[in-house]
């Protein structure tokens, strides 16, 4: 990824400031002249061109997002490389990753990077889809070309075009809700 502090500072600044609202936080970090920040805070990261963050977004410290990118509300990213192309849109977070090219991280995505003594580290591929809900729990590698429906918890490496699907079907006790809720009638 460019470095761009080496571009004509005014005219970084002059598209930067005007493409960075007034609700976003930007601290010792490089934001390319044509993307986007939106009410979003920025930590000691890099954003590529055409990328838009936000709104509500984070991006905590060696966070390196590729051109086209989306991070969307409520993403956190931390010490991760976010490949051209991806999209996290949403209520996800992205923890010691290395994410490829044209990936879709999917709503409640979460890269569980830390067994409370270390953290750990994720790596995919190119043009991965990992579906809404997801637990990826590290360490784990998914090559490219794979997909993993939703609700889907991966704890062992994937290999390229590996169709994952992990859902534990539900059991239903009929008139059982009555012994775990309150009464509400007294």
């Amino acid at each position: 990824m460019e470095n761009f502090k080496n571009k004509n500072e005014n005219e970084l600044k002059k598209n930067v400031y005007e493409n960075i609202d007034s609700q976003s936080v930007v601290k010792n970090s490089t934001i390319h002249p044509s993307a986007k920040v939106i009410a979003s805070f920025v930590e000691d990261s890099f954003v590529d061109e055409n990328t838009t963050i936000g709104p509500f977004a984070h991006l905590r410290p060696n966070s390196k997002i590729g051109k086209n990118c989306k991070i969307g509300n409520f993403c956190e990213i931390k010490n991760s490389t976010i490949g051209d192309g991806t999209k996290v849109s949403h209520l996800a977070y992205v923890g010691d990753a290395k994410i490829g090219k044209n990936c879709n991280i999917g709503c409640g995505v979460i890269f569980v990077n830390y067994n409370g003594k270390i953290k750990q580290q994720i790596e995919i591929g190119d043009n991965v889809f990992v579906g809404s809900n997801c637990n990826l729990i590290a360490p784990l590698k998914i090559e490219s070309n794979v997909y993993i429906c939703a609700g889907t918890t991966v704890t062992q490496d994937l290999i390229e075009g590996d169709f994952v699907i992990g859902r534990v079907r539900e059991t239903i006790k009929k008139d059982r809700a009555k012994i775990y809720l309150k009464d509400t009638n007294n």
